[in-house]
């Protein structure tokens, strides 16, 4: 979600530019640096750059050079003397003069801009316009970035398909081995005494095992979030994936962890344990991804 661009135009003799910043962060936060005259501008320019970036954090700059004629400030003669003589009258000439000028100012009327409203009504939509241009740039970059990410995105969904088709296949595997492994402990056993085991006995118990190991749902959900997975990373999708990844990735890992629960098996353990690294990291890099 890193990215930078910016934008620049002449108004009226000022030169406007604005530039937009963005850092990795799992959620939206916007941070201005506007003149303080301009501040006024604060609300537009906030919900636009909301419209347009979902997640990061955006420092959005704007500079205006050779602004200050518009908007230069001048005293009311007219307005102050009239102040003045109303003092004079209320308070005779003595005490008036004793008055606190600098308070007079203050005073509605006195300061009064040259042409402050008109130029800023002309630089609320230059300004708009400009950011628009700023983000269009940004958002190239972070296209290009990415690009890049995806490919690492998609091998680690390849990491995770193929180590589950390897526990899939395993499953039988170790129910075959559990039943060998069964049968030899009794019949050592039994062969002490001059006994030998039933095959319904042992199928009972080679069952119970299956069914306390089961994994086979646990599989499919794990497929049906990997499937999602995949089809998020389609270029052709064309919405933002961060959050939904993230919660994703929350998912695969959950039934990654049912599933090392309910295997003992070593050769089951380690595949999970593979998965669990790659979801690792896609949770990690989701939260560059908007």
């Amino acid at each position: 979600m890193t990215g930078f661009g910016i934008a620049q135009a002449e108004l009226e003799g000022a030169l406007v530019a604005v530039e937009v910043r963005s850092v990795n962060n799992r959620h939206f936060k916007c941070t201005l640096r506007i003149p303080d005259d301009f501040t006024v501008l604060e609300a537009d320019i906030e919900a636009q750059v909301s419209r347009r970036l979902i997640r990061g954090s955006v420092i959005v700059t704007v500079r205006i050079s050779n602004a200050a004629a518009r908007i230069a400030t001048r005293i009311n003669g007219v307005r102050l003397n009239e102040y003045l003589a109303q003092l004079v009258e209320a308070l005779g000439t003595e005490e008036a003069s004793r008055v606190d000028r600098g308070q007079l100012l203050l005073l509605p009327g006195v300061v009064v801009e040259d042409g402050g409203a008109v130029f800023l009504e002309q630089l609320r939509p230059a300004v708009l316009r400009l950011l628009d241009e700023a983000c269009d740039k940004l958002m190239a970059m972070r296209q290009s970035e990415g690009a890049a990410l995806r490919e690492h995105l998609v091998e680690y969904g390849k990491v995770i398909r193929t180590r589950v088709d390897a526990i899939r296949l395993r499953v039988p595997e170790v129910i075959a081995a559990y039943q060998a492994r069964l049968r030899q402990r009794i019949d050592g056993m039994l062969a002490e005494i001059g006994k030998t085991v039933e095959p319904a006995d042992l199928l009972r118990e080679v069952a119970i095992f299956s069914e306390r190991s089961d994994i086979a749902e646990e599989l499919v959900r794990l497929t049906g979030h990997l499937d999602q997975y995949e089809s998020l990373l389609d270029p052709r999708f064309a919405e933002p994936i961060g959050r939904t990844m993230d919660f994703v990735a929350q998912e695969l890992l959950r039934e990654a962890n049912t599933i090392a629960s309910k295997s003992a098996d070593i050769g089951i353990s380690r595949q999970v344990v593979e998965i669990k690294t790659a979801i690792d990291r896609i949770k990690e890099q989701s939260q560059n991804a908007e």
